[in-house]
Formats: structure tokens, C-alpha cells, sequence
């Protein structure tokens, strides 16, 4: 299994995940035209991509779903909360026929990989997030989650790869730009994760097993990967004491990391 990133960050998401004839794309914020120039630097076309998984319809993660869906009939799994909450706000539809309501509790396959939805608290219709699994690997992705909850907490804990946000850090957001509501809104419990949450989670996962640890969703106004990296190289010691970490960014995300 491998996965790589065509952007992380609040201008836009997308991750993907591929083990054997499968391709997961989890989240499109990106226009078709920008999307299929990150998929060419990663080596792939839309026409490579089995499916499209959300975690949720924030426009960083929502963007080019549809308009990628429905140009290359791509299938798209999402939950109930997400797809209502979208056809509201925007009166846009994806083809019956693409279009897979999961439940936000029960693993379902996509190809060759299995897929296990993990709710979370973030401030959106039944947001959830994933992992994902062959028969030798799992990999967890981890992002826009306000809080740590023990059931979290205890899906996440042994992963062979792991990307997880750390997207603000407390003092440059409460002396950051942003009014009050927003600084309320990303702190809060319904969020995103500071800092020292990551480095609280990556402490409690089983890091002898983790081979990837990627960090993703850094805020490029209210953190910097400096901060970033004090809080987590301060409790991560990685497979046999000699763990990398790796920073996705907004323009680059991050090349295929493959897990063995």
C-alpha cells in the first residue's frame, strides 16, 4: 500500500491511497484543471482513480468532488449529513449511479481496500474520517477533528501510517488575525487539533509499528512547521528509534510514501 498528497491545507485537500488495481481518492478541493496537474506530478489521471471517499462538505474538501465525479463518472462514498448538507447549500447532484451513502459506523470495501469511516468532532454534517486497510497494512488519515475522543484515540493507535493535522498553534492563533468567532471556531472542541493535541496522540500510538508519520493541514497564518516540530519530535521516536517525519504542504502535499 501507498499514499501520497496533491495538497494539504485550507485552500484545499486531497489524498491518495492505492494498494494493487485500486486508487482511493479521499477529498477533491481542488478545480478539475488544478487536480489533474497534482495527479500528473504524482504520476496519475482522473481515469486512474477508482473512487472518490469525504469526510466531510467543507469547501477545502468539497470543491472538485462533483465536477470530478460527474466528468469522469467516478463513484463517490459520503455520508447522509454531507450529501444533504451539500445539496442545500448548493443544488448540485452527483448520479445516482456514483453515489454511495456509507454509514458512518460500518466498514464497507472499495476494490481491493477496506474501508473503516470514524466519526468525528468537527463543526460539519456527520463528518467522519478513515482508515484504511489491506491485508498486511493499515493506514490512518486524520484531519479536521476539533477534538480527541477515546474512540479516536483508540482506532488510531496502531496504524503502519498515520496523517494527522496539526494546524494551529495556540499563541499564533489567539495573536493572529482572525476575529473572535473564527479563532472560537478552529480552537474549539468542534475544530481543529493545536499542536500539542497532535503531539498527545502521536505519544499514545504504537510508534514501533508505525513505518509513515505524516503531518498535514498546517494552518500557513496560525503555525509553522518549526512549532510543529518541536511539539512532535519531542514524543515521537518512530520504528526502532529512527523515525522521519514528514510536513505536507498546501502547494506540494507529499510524494508517495509506501507502506512494506
Amino acid at each position: 500500500m501507498r499514499f501520497a498528497s496533491l495538497g494539504s491545507g485550507s485552500k484545499g485537500n486531497s489524498t491518495l491511497i492505492e494498494w494493487r488495481d485500486t486508487c482511493i481518492m479521499l477529498d477533491c478541493g481542488f478545480s478539475i484543471k488544478d487536480t489533474t496537474q497534482r495527479l500528473a506530478k504524482l504520476g496519475k489521471t482522473p481515469e486512474d482513480i477508482s473512487a472518490i471517499l469525504v469526510t466531510h462538505e467543507h469547501s477545502d474538501h468539497w470543491k472538485g468532488v462533483v465536477p470530478l465525479s460527474n466528468k469522469f463518472s467516478i463513484k463517490v462514498y459520503l455520508t447522509a449529513g454531507c450529501l444533504k448538507s451539500q445539496e442545500l447549500k448548493t443544488q448540485t447532484k452527483i448520479p445516482t449511479t456514483n453515489l454511495h451513502i456509507i454509514d458512518s459506523h460500518q466498514q464497507f470495501d472499495v476494490g481491493d481496500i477496506r474501508v473503516t469511516p470514524v466519526p468525528v468532532p468537527h463543526d460539519a454534517r456527520e463528518p467522519v474520517q478513515y482508515l484504511f486497510n489491506s491485508p498486511s497494512h493499515k493506514l490512518g488519515i486524520l484531519t479536521d477533528i476539533g477534538s480527541l475522543t477515546p474512540h479516536v484515540e483508540s482506532q488510531y493507535a496502531n496504524c503502519d501510517g498515520l496523517l494527522v493535522e496539526a494546524n494551529h498553534d495556540l499563541d499564533m492563533l489567539a495573536a493572529g488575525s482572525y476575529p473572535a468567532f473564527l479563532k472560537e471556531r478552529v480552537g474549539g472542541q468542534w475544530g481543529h487539533l493545536n499542536n500539542q493535541q497532535t503531539a498527545r496522540l502521536i505519544s499514545k500510538v504504537e510508534q514501533d509499528r508505525l513505518q509513515h508519520l505524516v503531518i498535514g493541514h498546517i494552518s500557513e497564518k496560525n503555525n509553522c512547521v518549526d512549532l510543529v516540530k518541536r511539539e512532535i519530535e519531542a514524543v515521537y521516536q518512530g520504528r526502532d528509534g529512527a523515525g522521519e517525519v514528514f510536513y505536507a504542504c498546501q502547494q506540494e502535499g507529499f510524494d508517495w510514501l509506501n507502506l512494506k
